[in-house]
């Protein structure tokens, strides 16, 4: 952050939110996510709390400058922090003037399937006009029988539809039950105890740069009580929010504000092929994946890119 604050001639600020950083882990009370009362407290570890305490924060900084609260800001997100910058637009579309995803932990939808599902309606399409043209008896058969088995056929996926939510909801709250054990609290004390540095010095390019000091920041955190609590919770909180409201990737495409993708081309963690594919699914998205290139113009362009009031 010095180093960047040096570079633009300003303050940088950011916050931890729950779970991350040196954040306290605040307890959850058992029994949140079921009970439905308007009065219980909003679970600090879910979705809609970051979002509302990112949008807090932006409101905080106007203040502070003495700016007017609908000025708009530039949301950076880094890997999973970049679920909350995106959701923040969702929130608040008026707020957010531009979005900058750095190694985005968002997993990229599927679009050739419906490529696939325009070509079958395309071919269902002629195969209509093929048995309007030619309607003799046989062919009023065939069509009454197959307007029977698609009839049967919505029927069947709508019942394992049914089935498919029902199952994925006790699996949801079955899994969020066990994350939230005494069991899972220690499964993964002794995971990142065991791994906790190999997966650090395997995330890092160039395992020699990984000195003492970037251990123990990133070990510092593990030392806050409770830490894998709130890990957990934030887990159940991620599942339980998914399950909620419509996927992600399906609303990545009405996104219309300018958005930047960085990523690293020999990231281990979040591959580049996935932010390049992301960059393809969201509208006028510009991609960066040439680290070293991009570093060259970074030193030009970063101060218009933060100032710039369009």
């Amino acid at each position: 952050m010095k180093p960047l604050s040096r570079l633009v001639g300003s303050k940088v600020l950011a916050f931890d939110r729950p779970a991350f950083g040196l954040t306290a882990r605040r307890t959850v009370r058992s029994g949140d996510d079921d009970d439905d009362s308007l009065a219980r407290p909003l679970n600090p570890y879910s979705m809609t709390f970051s979002v509302l305490a990112t949008l807090f924060f932006i409101d905080l900084l106007a203040a502070a400058g003495k700016k007017k609260e609908e000025e708009k800001a530039i949301l950076i997100g880094h890997s999973a922090g970049c679920l909350v910058a995106v959701e923040t637009y969702f929130e608040a579309p008026h707020r957010v003037a531009a979005l900058i995803l750095v190694a985005p932990a968002i997993v990229a939808p599927l679009t050739l399937w419906r490529l696939d599902k325009e070509k079958e309606m395309r071919k269902g399409n002629l195969e209509e006009d093929l048995l309007n043209a030619s309607m003799n008896p046989f062919m009023r058969i065939w069509k009454a029988l197959k307007n029977l088995y698609i009839h049967l056929l919505e029927g069947v996926l709508s019942i394992l539809k049914g089935m498919r939510d029902m199952i994925c909801s006790i699996y949801t709250k079955a899994l969020s039950a066990l994350l939230r054990s005494a069991f899972a609290s220690m499964l993964i004390r002794m995971i990142i105890d065991k791994f906790g540095i190999l997966a650090i010095r395997y995330s890092w390019f160039d395992p020699s740069q990984v000195t003492d000091h970037v251990l123990q920041g990133y070990t510092k955190p593990l030392k806050i009580k409770g830490w894998e609590m709130a890990l957990l919770e934030y887990t159940s909180a991620l599942l339980t929010d998914s399950s909620s409201k419509p996927p992600l990737s399906g609303r990545l495409v009405q996104i219309s504000c300018p958005v930047l993708i960085i990523t690293g081309d020999n990231d281990r963690v979040v591959p580049s092929w996935n932010a390049e594919h992301l960059s393809r699914v969201i509208p006028g998205s510009s991609f960066e994946h040439d680290c070293l290139q991009f570093g060259s113009r970074l030193q030009e362009g970063i101060s218009f890119t933060v100032y710039e009031k369009k």
